[in-house]
Order: structure tokens, then C-alpha cells, then sequence
């Protein structure tokens, strides 16, 4: 069954963008808004998270948990997805966290 998904990507290449545009809409630069299977979403993934290069990505699905979506990451990103206790939240990374608690 079909299920909206949602990729946000930075500094992806040109031929990573063209394939998620055959299958997703493009409303803003880097976010894509489709509703594909698991099967189709799954094979997009696998195209962006091997070829993100210097680039970055986040994809939200649903899924059957607290939630109601799971979120993945690819790339080197300043926010983090932490589990706690089946949760997903957001951190920073440490060394960002000090930075903006003792700002120069």
C-alpha cells in the first residue's frame, strides 16, 4: 500500500534529483513529497544514502510505532536522530551543543 513520504536533501548529485523527481514531487528545492511503496521508497533510498557524497538526506515514512513515522538519515548532518525507549528525538552533536552554550 502506498504511503506518503517526504526526502529532504542537501548537496545531492544532479543525477540523484532526477531520479527522485520521476517519482516524487519537487515543492521547494531539496524537499521531495511522494506516495510510493515500500518497495519504490526503499530502492530511492538506497540510490541517495550510496551517492550522498558531501551531501546529506532525511527520509520520513510511516510506520507502525508510537510516532506514526520513522526517520532516517544519510550523510553528515548538525541534528542527530537519538532513540529513547522507542521514541525518536533530535540532538545536536556534542561539540555543536558546547559551541552555542559558549559562544565567542
Amino acid at each position: 500500500m502506498p504511503n506518503l513520504t517526504v526526502l529532504a536533501t542537501t548537496a545531492v548529485p544532479d543525477h540523484v534529483r532526477g531520479a527522485l523527481t520521476r517519482w516524487m514531487i519537487e515543492p521547494t528545492p531539496g524537499l521531495y513529497v511522494g506516495t510510493l511503496s515500500a518497495r519504490v521508497r526503499d530502492e530511492l533510498w538506497r540510490v541517495v544514502s550510496g551517492s550522498i557524497g558531501s551531501g546529506a538526506a532525511v527520509l520520513i515514512h510511516p510506520e507502525a510505532n508510537e510516532q506514526g513515522f520513522t526517520l532516517q538519515t544519510a550523510g553528515e548532518r548538525r541534528r542527530i536522530p537519538v532513540d529513547l525507549d522507542g521514541l525518536t528525538l533530535v540532538a545536536f552533536r556534542p561539540e555543536e551543543s558546547q559551541e552555542m552554550a559558549n559562544p565567542r
